[in-house]
C-alpha cells in the first residue's frame, strides 16, 4: 500500500476503537439497575450510545420500564426524527441541530427542556443514565432566564472566532445555561444518576465535556467575565448576556453547583488515548516504528504543525527520536484564530496545509500527513480532515493552488478539494477529538 493508504488505515483503526455502541453496552451491563430507567443525553455519538443502551435493556424486562430522550445531530434540513430511527425504539432521538452546524437551535432548547421534565419526573427507585459525548454543548442549549438563544449564539460565535480554548468557551456557556455546569443533574429526583461519557476534550475533564451537565463546576461567573474581557469581547456581547453574568458576579443569582449529591456518578468510557492506542497497534502491524505524542496536544494549529515538521526533519536527517519507517501519532485538539473574512476549512485541514508549507515539496518526499476529526467533521465543512503525500505539491501546482495563499486566508478546504486530498467519511457516530498520523519512510 502507499503511504497515504497506510495513514488512512491507521486513522480508521483509531476511530473504530471508540465506536460508542459497544462501549456503552459493556458499561450498562455492569450497572445495578432498579425501577424505571430514564435515559437522557446529547452529543455527536448520541444515536449510537442510545442504541448501546437498548442492546442491553430492550425489551426492558429486567427493569421497571425504559424511556429516554437524546438530542442528536440530524441531516439538514432539520426534520422530525421518529422514535425507532437508527436502532432505538424507547429512546427518542431528537434532531437538535443540522449535522453541518455546530451552533445551537430552538429545537435543541425544546429537547433540553424535555430532559429536565423527564428527570424531574423520576420516582425514588428510578435510575437515570445520561449519555454524553462531544458536541454536546451545542446540542444541549437551554439559556438562563433572561438570556435569549440568539444572544448565546452571538457569544459562541465571538469566542469561536477569537481562538478561545474549549475550557474558556465552556466556562462562559455554563454560566448562561439552565442545564450546563451540573444543572441537569440537579433536576434529577430518583435513586441514582450515572453519566456514561465519551470525551472529546484534552485531559477528559468532566466539567468541560459537553459543558459538564452532570458534573460539579469549579468555574464562576467571575471566571466567565474574565474570559470575555481577556479576548476584548465584553463590550461586544449582547446586553442580556453581560447583565446576567454581572448579576452572578454581584451574587444576585446562584452560581453553578460546586458539588453534587453522592448518587450522581460520572464514568468516562471512551477517550482520545484509547483511539491512539489502537492507531499504534495498527501502525506497528504495518511495520512502522511509532512515536506517540499523546492525547494532550493543544495550541494554535500552525504552531503545532511547525513543531511537528521539525520532528519529521529530525527523523529523516538524524534518525531521531526514531529512525524511519516512522509513524508519529498525535491526539488532542488544536485551535485556529480567524482573521477578517476567513475562507473555508477546519483545524485538521489547516494542520495538513501548514505541514505542507513547513516541509515543502522536498520535505514531503516519502512522507504522508493526515489529520482528521474522529467525528467525521472538521469545521463547517463536509470533511473529517485532509491527507497529503509526496504527490500533493505536484497536484497543487497543476491545479493552480497556492499553499501559502490558502493558508494565509484559512482556506484549506478548496485547496484540498481541488486535488483530492479531503477525507470524507460522513458523521462517524463517535467523537474523541482529533487524530493525526504522520508517516516517514
Amino acid at each position: 500500500m502507499s503511504l497515504r493508504d497506510d495513514a488512512l488505515t491507521i486513522w480508521k483503526a483509531a476511530v473504530d476503537a471508540v465506536m460508542p455502541r459497544l462501549l456503552v453496552a459493556e458499561a450498562v451491563r455492569a450497572l445495578d439497575l432498579s425501577g424505571r430507567v430514564i435515559v437522557v443525553g446529547c452529543g455527536k455519538a448520541g444515536a449510537e450510545m442510545a442504541a448501546g443502551v437498548e442492546d442491553v435493556l430492550s425489551p426492558p424486562t429486567a427493569v421497571g420500564g425504559l424511556v429516554g430522550w437524546m438530542n442528536v445531530p440530524a441531516p439538514s434540513p432539520l426534520t422530525p426524527l421518529p422514535p425507532g430511527e437508527r436502532g432505538t425504539s424507547k429512546i427518542r432521538l431528537h434532531p437538535a441541530r443540522p449535522a453541518a452546524s455546530n451552533f445551537p437551535t430552538p429545537a435543541g432548547v425544546a429537547g433540553a427542556e424535555e430532559m429536565l421534565r423527564l428527570l424531574a419526573s423520576a420516582g425514588p427507585d428510578d435510575t437515570a443514565i445520561c449519555l454524553i459525548s462531544g458536541g454536546g454543548s451545542a446540542l444541549l442549549p437551554c439559556p438562563a432566564d433572561g438570556v435569549s438563544l440568539d444572544s448565546k449564539l452571538t457569544v459562541t460565535k465571538l469566542l469561536t472566532g477569537c481562538g478561545a480554548t474549549i475550557h474558556e468557551m465552556n466556562c462562559v456557556r455554563k454560566h448562561l445555561s439552565r442545564v450546563k455546569g451540573g444543572r441537569l443533574a440537579e433536576a434529577f429526583r430518583g435513586r441514582q444518576l450515572i453519566s456514561l461519557i465519551i470525551s472529546d476534550v484534552v485531559g477528559d475533564p468532566l466539567d468541560v465535556i459537553a459543558s459538564g451537565p452532570t458534573a460539579p463546576d469549579p468555574t464562576t461567573f467571575a471566571d466567565a467575565k474574565a474570559v470575555l474581557e481577556r479576548f476584548a469581547l465584553w463590550a461586544k456581547c449582547p446586553p442580556d448576556v453581560t447583565a446576567h453574568i454581572q448579576k452572578g458576579c454581584d451574587g444576585l443569582i446562584p452560581d453553578t453547583p460546586k458539588a453534587l449529591p453522592a448518587n450522581v456518578r460520572n464514568v468516562v468510557i471512551g477517550t482520545n488515548a484509547v483511539a491512539l492506542a489502537a492507531a499504534r497497534r495498527t501502525a506497528e502491524q504495518l511495520r512502522y516504528r511509532v512515536l506517540d505524542l499523546g492525547p494532550f496536544v493543544e495550541g494554535e494549529t500552525r504552531y503545532v504543525a511547525a513543531a511537528v515538521a521539525g520532528i519529521v526533519r529530525n527523523i529523516r536527517e538524524r534518525g531521531e527520536p526514531i529512525p524511519p519507517p516512522a509513524c508519529i501519532l498525535i491526539g488532542g485538539e488544536t485551535t485556529v484564530t480567524l482573521g477578517d473574512n476567513p475562507g473555508k476549512g477546519g483545524r485538521n485541514q489547516e494542520f495538513v496545509l501548514a505541514m505542507l508549507e513547513r516541509l515543502g515539496a522536498d520535505g514531503m518526499r516519502d512522507a504522508a500527513v493526515l489529520s482528521g476529526g474522529t467525528d467525521g467533521e472538521d469545521g463547517p465543512t463536509d470533511a473529517a480532515g485532509a491527507v497529503a503525500d509526496g504527490e500533493t505539491w505536484a497536484k497543487a501546482t497543476t491545479a493552480g493552488q497556492s499553499v501559502p495563499d490558502h493558508l494565509a486566508r484559512h482556506d484549506a478546504y478548496p485547496f484540498f478539494d481541488a486535488i483530492g486530498g479531503l477525507i470524507r467519511t460522513g458523521p462517524t457516530g463517535t467523537n474523541v477529538a482529533d487524530v493525526r498520523v504522520i508517516l516517514v519512510r
